[in-house]
């Protein structure tokens, strides 16, 4: 599949009265807006080509539900006020922008070297990042928002799938509620986690649908970690990062992992 035929299929599985196509050549993006409101979202056809080689119309299927659900909220401003219990911090990658498409910033929080936290408001089927004018708008304060995301977080699930490797132990969270990846900031969680591994504690959040913690006991288990944690972050949807965390002292350090052994960044 190539650009063009990529073009075609989402500008057909997209159309609607209310919608217009534009298509950079240049950059190989295709913007899709709402021409009453002006907004809209430009995606990038070369990783979705990347994609649709590993997993075909699965690829397109996915691009296209994110799409319609980011198109269905644009243009709408949720009260805060009415809706406390649904704010929640979002991981992900430091190289994730930090300005919605209209150039407001975003409200965030510097975390680690790898990742950045973001702040949602959800609204059920997707979420809308919270920024400055909606803050400002509804009169929140930082502090206000960290609180409630903090104390919502710590209600969501964290039942793990186990899984045994070369006598390593890996713990997986994947509810795909769109918040897996942000357990990385439940720090009872960890804490708890931290009680129940007998070697060195390691955490991955290599896309924002999965956390993994590993309980590794050998050498290997640092070689499997790396192959899991990079696998994860090709195919996720919103990758956040390949790099893993050892967790020391109710510390998150990043490392870095080369064959038979890791280093510290």
């Amino acid at each position: 599949m190539d650009s063009k035929q990529l073009k075609r299929i989402l500008e057909e599985r997209l159309q609607g009265d209310q919608r217009s196509f534009s298509y950079d050549r240049e950059k190989d993006e295709l913007r899709i807006e709402n021409v009453e409101t002006k907004k809209g979202i430009t995606i990038s056809l070369p990783g979705i080509i990347a994609k649709w080689k590993q997993h075909k119309e699965k690829a397109i299927d996915e691009v296209a539900y994110y799409v319609e659900e980011a198109l269905a909220v644009m243009g709408k401003t949720p009260s805060l006020a009415q809706q406390e219990k649904r704010i929640f911090p979002v991981i992900r990658s430091t190289s994730f922008p930090k300005e919605a498409a209209e150039g407001m910033p975003f409200f965030t929080d510097d975390h680690t070297a790898e990742t950045r936290i973001y702040y949602a408001l959800d609204l059920g089927n997707t979420y809308r990042l919270i920024d400055e004018s909606l803050m400002k708008k509804e009169n929140w304060s930082a502090e206000s928002i960290r609180e409630m995301a903090r104390f919502n977080l710590r209600s969501l699930s964290t039942e793990l799938k186990r899984d045994e490797v070369a006598g390593n132990i890996f713990y997986f969270l994947n509810t795909n509620d769109g918040y897996d990846a942000s357990r990385l900031l439940n720090d009872k969680f960890l804490k708890d986690m931290s009680q129940q591994v007998e070697g060195e504690m390691t955490v991955s959040v290599p896309h924002g649908d999965v956390l993994i913690i590993g309980d590794i006991r050998n050498e290997t288990g640092y070689d499997v970690l790396a192959q899991m944690t990079m696998s994860f972050f090709t195919n996720g949807h919103i990758p956040v990062t390949a790099l893993s965390f050892m967790y020391e002292h109710d510390r998150l350090e990043p490392i870095f992992i080369m064959a038979k052994g890791r280093t510290k960044q």
